[in-house]
């Protein structure tokens, strides 16, 4: 592992160099056909399909060079060394997208992003003739129609929403009224797998509005799977919120602003870290949400400690990862900082000539799609 100064988790690390040289937005394209983008999920957790990339190596050759290797996620046990410790994001997705209308008919939608106590939440909203304080929005609900307020209303779609307080909490209204937040890419409404499907197996803390996609393909017969071979697991939280989605519209990436993400790391899985880097055994994140958390908390406090808070960390290259050895992850948005990450963690060339090679071959791409494991 490597060690350094802490980087500040709130603030995107410098690697140092003269920023008119770092690598820019565009330096993040790839040619992706739509016909890839995976709009549902496959008919069996563990087998999708698994690219593996090996960290550090030179740019891989058309025919992987050696480095890149195609397998099924069903494969990952034997692909373990047995000594790893695997740490999985636990956030449970809630049914945060609202839709309904206003007094005057208008369609709207609402992304619930989080309790701020009990009968208010903040949202973000869609009309098109956007929101003012005091309107009302029409809601519809298998028992009928609730009206939800308007109490604050801010530029870019951000809105303090009231609801009455005899639904209970705002889980309780998402149970009642809300749909299953598919990605935007996801061109389809939600059917009844998604419920199930856009879940990890292990999903027990409600407060995301998107899943941490690499959980999505293991199911309890692969953990244990996993654990037999001597590899140990662990679980943080990080609810993932819609910056996961936003677009970046600046080229120069340090422009970038990352949306705040709550996290959580509970004692167990800080004293399992500890004795896994103690003991020279690698950590493997399971998803670009566990990287995030784990890095934000060691640049804060020097190490993973039992904590919690929230982070706006944007890893991009020269960034000095502390904690993670290995990251299992799905395939990410052209230009998105979730590929900025994933190339700061495995080098810019080698994993877009990684993309490369999954688009020849076919890969499913983003929430639904194939993973790859990067060891």
């Amino acid at each position: 592992m490597t060690n350094g100064p802490p980087n500040h988790a709130s603030q995107p690390p410098s690697s140092g160099a003269d920023p008119l040289a770092e690598p820019t937005l565009s330096d993040y394209h790839f040619d992706l056909p739509p016909a890839l983008i995976a709009q549902t999920p496959p008919a069996d957790r563990s087998g999708a399909r698994l690219l593996t990339l090996a960290r550090g190596s030179a740019v891989p050759g058309a025919d992987g060079g050696g480095r890149l290797e195609d397998r099924v996620i069903k494969d990952l046990p034997e692909l373990l060394r047995g000594d790893e410790l695997l740490v999985m994001n636990d956030t449970r997705v809630v049914p945060a997208r609202l839709r309904g209308h206003k007094d005057t008919g208008g369609k709207v939608e609402l992304l619930a992003l989080g309790a701020l106590g009990p009968g208010r939440f903040e949202a973000m909203g869609r009309a098109s003739k956007g929101f003012a304080p005091g309107q009302t929005i029409h809601v519809t609900t298998p028992s009928g129609a609730l009206a939800l307020y308007i109490e604050e209303a801010e530029p870019g779609g951000r809105l303090v929403v009231s609801f009455p307080p005899d639904l209970g909490t705002l889980w309780e209204l998402l149970d009642l009224a809300g749909e299953v937040p598919l990605p935007p890419y996801m061109e389809r409404a939600p059917g009844p797998e998604d419920k199930d499907r856009y879940q990890t197996v292990f999903a027990r803390e409600p407060g995301a509005v998107a899943a941490p996609t690499a959980g999505l393909h293991f199911t309890p017969e692969l953990l244990e799977r996993v654990r037999r071979t001597g590899a140990e697991t662990a679980f943080v939280t990080l609810h993932v919120g819609p910056g996961t989605f936003t677009p970046v519209k600046v080229q120069r990436l340090a422009d970038h602003v990352m949306h705040g993400e709550r996290y959580a790391v509970p004692e167990d899985t800080a004293s399992r870290i500890a004795r896994a880097r103690a003991e020279g055994r690698p950590v493997l994140a399971v998803g670009t949400t566990v990287v995030r958390t784990l890095e934000a908390v060691a640049a804060d406090h020097g190490a993973v400690v039992p904590t919690s808070g929230e982070t706006r960390l944007f890893i991009r290259e020269g960034f000095r990862f502390r904690v993670v050895d290995q990251l299992m992850t799905n395939f990410h948005l052209p230009g998105s900082t979730l590929l900025v990450l994933v190339s700061a963690f495995a080098g810019r060339e080698p994993v877009l000539a990684a993309y490369r090679h999954a688009v020849a071959e076919g890969y499913r791409f983003f929430s639904y799609g194939d993973g790859m494991l990067i060891r």
